[in-house]
């Protein structure tokens, strides 16, 4: 299995006010102390922009590059969108990234409302995936659309929906999806040959249920420790990998476990639960 880290296991999220941000140095160095050899980059403008700069930093921990997470608003259609979406592109690429992974952004500031589309917003959102798909493929990426709680694919009828419309492969995200109604094991196994980028996430099905019913907010519930590390939820992470790796994935698998510190939260707290993820991983896949 190819695993990498990711910034937001550190607590390290473009939302205002999600809670305490660690410096790259540190999160970096601690995913590097687990035996991590890749990353994600994280929200923007959290890692250097330079991609000389960002590959030394990246090389001074020893790690490399998988991607790159981007929301941004598809049913606008507004060419900054796809000119954004090259700009990320170029700089992942650049530091030897993989995969764009991209999500359909309501414009709206966190992930706690969700305006309705018309049936022609969808359909620009769909089409301006594929424009960004164009666009990243140019710099030799891969493009997946990741379902995200608080974007405009988020529900199981959404997903469906985008997977009917649209040939993007999908970000399998199982906390996301789980949260949003969506039994990630069920998607993988009807689909397999759709998935082309994983998030490993584990989550509390009751929380992620006031999530679902909107009797809690997402950044509440994360704060509420929704997000647990691998084999402590009720994501079947076992049988997913299971199906995957019997569909021939051989794409990355990247430990997410959303993560808000607060003031007096303990700062080893994301070694640890990482550490955890890692290795229930290990005994699952021995």
């Amino acid at each position: 299995m190819k695993i990498a880290g990711a910034p937001i296991s550190w607590g390290v999220c473009e939302v205002p006010g999600w809670g305490k941000v660690l410096d790259a140095g540190t999160v970096l160095g601690q995913m590097a102390s687990l035996g991590l050899r890749a990353t994600e980059l994280g929200p923007p403008d959290y890692l250097p922009t330079e991609p000389t700069v960002l590959k030394a930093l990246l090389d001074e921990h020893g790690l490399t590059l998988v991607g790159g997470f981007l929301a941004v608003p598809l049913h606008t259609g507004e060419e900054s969108t796809v000119d954004e979406a090259g700009r990320v592109a170029a700089l992942l690429a650049a530091a030897g990234a993989e995969v764009l992974v991209l999500a359909a952004a309501t414009g709206l500031d966190g992930y706690d409302e969700r305006p309705a589309l018309t049936d022609d917003q969808w359909r620009t959102l769909v089409d301006t995936a594929a424009l960004v798909r164009d666009r990243a493929a140019d710099h030799g990426l891969r493009t997946a659309l990741h379902p995200h709680v608080g974007t405009h694919v988020e529900r199981a009828a959404e997903v469906e929906r985008f997977l009917t419309d649209s040939d993007l492969d999908l970000c399998l995200d199982t906390g996301h999806l789980l949260i949003g109604g969506t039994d990630p094991v069920d998607l993988a196994r009807r689909h397999p040959r759709r998935i082309g980028h994983v998030h490993l996430k584990d989550v509390r099905a009751d929380i992620a249920a006031t999530v679902r019913d909107g009797h809690l907010g997402y950044m509440a519930a994360v704060q509420q420790r929704m997000y647990v590390p691998l084999g402590e939820g009720d994501v079947d992470v076992p049988a997913l990998v299971a199906i995957l790796r019997d569909a021939g994935y051989t794409g990355w698998y990247v430990l997410e476990q959303d993560t808000a510190l607060g003031d007096d939260s303990p700062l080893d707290t994301p070694v640890r639960d990482t550490a955890r993820s890692l290795a229930h991983l290990t005994r699952i896949t021995a």
